[in-house]
């Protein structure tokens, strides 16, 4: 990393403060901060320098960002890095660079890997890993367990994103409690509490009946009844009682990839009741399953073309104000098979910030909408400390994207361990150019030391 980093951005449309409506714009970075951004054209003298009385140190480099959005890099709060215990799929070298590729510049990480992270030692180790390898910002979410309250109680939120608690089990070890319980935290641990809002009772309830019309075979029940055994009716039955707990409990809850029609319609999000929505589900539905099978395999299963309308709308009215990933990889190999033995995950974080880009030009939400939901909100729901803004004074994780500049996903260009992605053929129009990390440059990738810091939280 270079001593001294001085860059001129200009000619771009910014993000400017807390204005999401990126406009005419400026923004220099000095060392790991934003010193100045402000809107129109930059000042430069008769000559075309900028090195007047205004910036007398002079610059280490300017970037003309003409035809380009200039955007905070976006916050992913929902990410399986899959370190430790899974590594063969994904590690953090890799899946942080297909985050920095795609213009995201700080991650949190779920606590489900090997072992599953429910103190706040294994915190501490995953942290470690993190630090050694990742080329973006890093935290992580601790893992509720049916026993470890008084762990959680002791956590230093400042540097914990929060607690995460299943009500329905996916990937990994982590196991799912009961909406009691998450009563329970929610009334002992000040802090927001995350949560997978699928009921386990109705999924093994379906997974065996489904079973039994197959024979009682698992690799006979094939991956259009995925949906069927974690269905609509379970996430509704679950988000409600996340409702109920927080309700009952005055805590602070956040649903976790909605992914039905019925759950926005039927819950009342509030300021202390909030949820995301993952870029999967608003890009597939099951229908796309004939064409991409496993590929789409995910928890809770992508439903259809209503659900999957009736979560844009949520976006566009402001009633989903988070969009995360769930950036989840497994090798080709793990998503062979039917809906019981296929895995369920599949990667997105490099191309998530262009899906939403992409979905604002075809009409579904405007622009400021993605700033609002991948840069603004996600800092303000985990209270993160100087990000997800372009203000002065705040870290300089930025990203540049070309507008107008198509391109066609393959292979070659995926970043993540695992090699694959469910976008592959698809063509977006706006293309990540450039990702700043603490003011340094981390996409495109250089030789340079990682300039990566682990999240603090404003607690």
């Amino acid at each position: 990393m270079s001593e001294r980093n001085r860059i001129l951005l200009y000619n771009g449309l910014v993000a400017l403060g807390e204005d999401p409506c990126p406009r005419k714009g400026w923004v220099i970075v000095n060392g790991d901060k934003i010193e100045k951004a402000a809107e129109g054209d930059y000042p430069f003298d008769s000559d075309g320098n900028a090195n007047g009385d205004n910036d007398a140190q002079g610059f280490t480099r300017k970037i003309d960002c003409e035809g380009c959005l200039v955007l905070p890099g976006a916050i992913d709060t929902h990410v399986h890095f899959r370190e430790p215990g899974f590594s063969h799929k994904a590690n953090w070298r890799t899946e942080s660079r297909a985050a920095a590729a795609g213009g995201v510049t700080s991650v949190v990480d779920m606590p489900n890997t090997i072992p599953v992270a429910t103190t706040i030692d294994l915190i501490r180790q995953k942290e470690e890993i993190a630090k050694a390898a990742s080329v973006v910002n890093y935290a992580f979410w601790i893992g509720a367990t049916s026993d470890n309250l008084e762990e959680l109680k002791k956590a230093d939120y400042r540097s914990i994103a929060g607690v995460k608690v299943f009500l329905g089990a996916s990937t990994g070890k982590q196991a799912p409690l009961s909406a009691q319980k998450l009563q329970e935290i929610l009334s002992e641990v000040d802090v927001i509490v995350g949560v997978h809002a699928e009921d386990e009772a109705m999924i093994g309830q379906r997974r065996q009946e489904i079973l039994s019309q197959y024979g009682g075979a698992a690799e006979n029940v094939p991956l259009k009844e995925h949906s069927n055994i974690r269905s609509a009716q379970g996430c509704l039955k679950a988000s409600m009682d996340v409702a109920q707990a927080q309700k009952a409990s005055g805590g602070r809850c956040h649903i976790m990839h909605i992914s039905t029609a019925d759950e926005l319609e039927q819950i009342n999000f509030t300021d202390d009741l909030t949820c995301e929505a993952c870029v999967g589900y608003l890009w597939f539905t099951s229908d796309d399953m004939d064409r991409l099978g496993a590929k789409i395999k995910v928890n809770p299963a992508i439903k259809t073309e209503r659900d999957r309308q009736a979560l844009l709308k949520a976006i566009r009215e402001g009633k989903i104000n988070y969009v995360s990933t769930d950036h989840a990889p497994h090798l080709p190999k793990e998503k062979e098979g039917g809906a019981l033995t296929a895995a369920s995950g599949m990667p997105s974080i490099q191309f998530s910030l262009p899906i939403m880009l992409e979905l604002s030009r075809q009409g579904q939400f405007p622009l400021s909408r993605v700033v609002e939901c991948m840069c603004f909100n996600p800092a303000r729901l985990l209270d993160i400390e100087g990000r997800g803004f372009i203000k002065e004074g705040y870290y300089a994780d930025l990203t540049v994207v070309r507008q107008d500049a198509p391109y066609t996903i393959d292979k070659d260009i995926i970043e993540s361990l695992c090699k694959w992605s469910a976008m592959e053929g698809e063509t977006l129009h706006n293309k990540v150019e450039l990702t700043l990390v603490n003011g340094h440059q981390a996409f495109p990738f250089t030789d340079e030391p990682s300039s990566a810091m682990p999240l603090r939280f404003d607690r």
